[in-house]
């Protein structure tokens, strides 16, 4: 159970996000609290898995995100999805991590993640809030959000994709 189970696990948070999620959040933080839990899964992905898998992942439940959400721009969330992915493995995948260092990358990502999208939309004009505003209203809360989600599940996670990892057959010298 190495990709399919990825995929599997993945696809029932962005459920859990999209479907749950706006029901236990009180009306007043609606607008406040947008959850990228699927976003915290793929960076746990690129830190302790592979950044290959996690730049497939990224770009492709981004682009769920894309269609199901019907975002202005299409592909935007699968392009900074995978492409933050990626680069977070690419720099840090492979190296044992402690459990401070992977929950600041991954609230870093988070952080860049949402900064990244609403330059792209203060760029093609979709939003005219200062980034001041949005950084009070929406993304310090989410991130705050993100950063609980990923304390919540840091272990189980590292210990499944650290368990993918020794379960690779290691290649023969012949």
């Amino acid at each position: 159970m190495r990709m399919p189970g990825m995929v599997l696990l993945i696809y029932l948070v962005f459920i859990l996000q999209t479907s749950l999620f706006p029901w236990l959040v009180p009306a007043a933080f609606s607008e406040r609290l947008i959850p990228h839990f699927t976003f915290v899964i793929i960076m746990y992905a690129a830190l302790y898995h592979s950044r290959h898998s996690a730049l497939l992942l990224g770009v492709g439940f981004g682009m769920l995100q894309d269609v199901v959400f019907r975002g202005h721009l299409l592909g935007l969330h699968a392009y900074t999805m995978g492409l933050i992915a990626y680069f977070a493995g690419l720099l840090l995948g492979g190296r044992r991590l402690t459990m401070l260092s992977a929950l600041a990358i991954t609230t870093m990502a988070s952080l860049l993640y949402d900064l990244a999208i609403y330059y792209v939309y203060e760029v093609f004009r979709f939003t005219s809030d200062p980034l001041a505003f949005v950084l009070q209203k929406q993304i310090f809360p989410s991130l705050f959000l993100q950063l609980v989600f990923a304390l919540a599940v840091y272990i189980p996670m590292r210990r499944w994709f650290e368990g993918m990892t020794r379960a690779r057959p290691k290649p023969s010298s012949e």
